[in-house]
């Protein structure tokens, strides 16, 4: 067992990794990570970092390397936020801990997962750390793409560019990680379209695979306007349940956490400062409710425009392999009734709906009930449509 073991299906970036932990060729002070969703970007990013303070290069199984795949390693900082945005403030004490010698005789290295999220003045605030390292500082950002960070800081960073993984391998990461049967994670590595997270939940997890199924199935019942709504509804509802069921045990511990920590609980009674601490911690809660339920709004819209994909492929003749071979049937159908071209007009709905949530904060039921009415069939659609005079 190493570190890289939980990497799936990125055997080049690996090499260079490990080339660059255990021999420093290809070394530098700053990286950035970037793939697509699901591809593991964050955990290369600590993989590397936990082979850059491991004696052996990343046996995987000394002190060095358990508590850095564990969080709690001195000389590794690891920024995560379930908010919509990272601030300047949490990046300038990022900064000055980086200006700090690492307590061990190797690196203090600085992880920032979701870069993307990072505010303009934090950019601007992680720039000059970046441009004037010390000696033995690592930066390592992680970020979809390399148009999600700025030109100044990505021309100073070694980019590391990891992509898709293959069905097969991720069948295959399923099989030994989880222990699922063949059948299942062959489902799940085709249905994740490649995201390690998505596919172990729904290896793992009977409700995951049926909010799925709900989800690819209502292509084929968009008949008229009134299905629409119903499915608008249905999929805001579906998500946000997911979402809460992500979140309400989180917010339950940090709450009982918080008591203990002013002795609420004990002395029965709140001190002075109790009230502001809960109350940041409740606009904290809520910002990281409102992300996450975007988060399970994204995957769900990445489903729904697997079926699209699928009825695309379809109606090409392309004899690509389909994502939801279950619903070959509808698939079929939908090719034929939208052909290539509307089908993926519809993608083009479904990606704009995402925009306008993810982008311009429009809140998800209106964003969801226009979109489902771009997704009918044009005759009903035409009719959905408001009337000018």
């Amino acid at each position: 067992m190493t570190v890289w073991d939980q990497l799936v299906g990125q055997r080049p970036v690996i090499g260079g990794l490990a080339a660059a932990a255990s021999t420093g060729h290809g070394m530098t002070h700053a990286w950035l990570f970037t793939g697509p969703p699901g591809s593991g970007r964050s955990n290369a990013a600590v993989a590397f970092a936990a082979a850059l303070q491991c004696e052996r290069g990343g046996c995987g199984e000394c002190h060095d390397c358990r508590t850095v795949l564990a969080g709690s390693h001195a000389d590794v900082g690891i920024v995560r936020t379930q908010r919509l945005s990272i601030g300047v403030d949490q990046v300038r004490d990022l900064v000055r801990r980086s200006a700090l010698a690492p307590a061990g005789r190797r690196w203090q290295i600085l992880v920032v997962e979701d870069a993307d999220r990072l505010t303009d003045q934090a950019f601007n605030a992680l720039l000059k750390a970046i441009e004037e390292p010390t000696e033995r500082t690592v930066w390592m950002l992680c970020a979809p793409t390399v148009e999600d960070v700025l030109p100044t800081i990505r021309s100073r960073c070694r980019l590391v560019t990891l992509t898709t993984p293959a069905p097969a391998d991720v069948a295959a990461f399923l099989e030994r990680a989880v222990g699922a049967a063949p059948t299942l994670a062959a489902y799940a590595a085709r249905a994740s379209q490649g995201h390690i997270g998505r596919a172990r939940a729904l290896a793992a997890d009977e409700a995951t695979r049926n909010r799925r199924r709900d989800v690819v199935a209502l292509p084929a019942r968009l008949r008229s306007l009134g299905a629409a709504m119903t499915a608008a509804g249905l999929l805001n509802e579906t998500t946000k349940t997911e979402a809460e069921a992500i979140t309400t045990e989180l917010d339950a511990r940090e709450r009982a956490d918080l008591d203990a920590a002013y002795g609420v609980v004990e002395r029965g009674r709140k001190p002075r400062e109790y009230a502001p601490a809960r109350a940041a911690l409740e606009r904290e809660q809520k910002a990281r409710a409102k992300r996450r339920h975007l988060d399970v709004v994204d995957r769900a819209l990445t489903d729904l425009v697997s079926v699209y994909r699928d009825a695309v492929a379809v109606a090409l003749g392309s004899g690509a392999e389909l994502v939801n071979t279950e619903l070959a049937e509808d698939v079929e159908t939908l090719a034929e009734e939208l052909g290539a071209e509307g089908c993926l007009r519809r993608i083009d709905v479904v990606f704009a709906a995402r925009e306008q949530m993810l982008e311009f904060n429009v809140p998800v039921m209106l964003a969801l009930e226009s979109m489902m009415v771009g997704l009918l069939p044009d005759a009903e659609r035409a009719g959905a449509a408001p009337r000018r005079w």
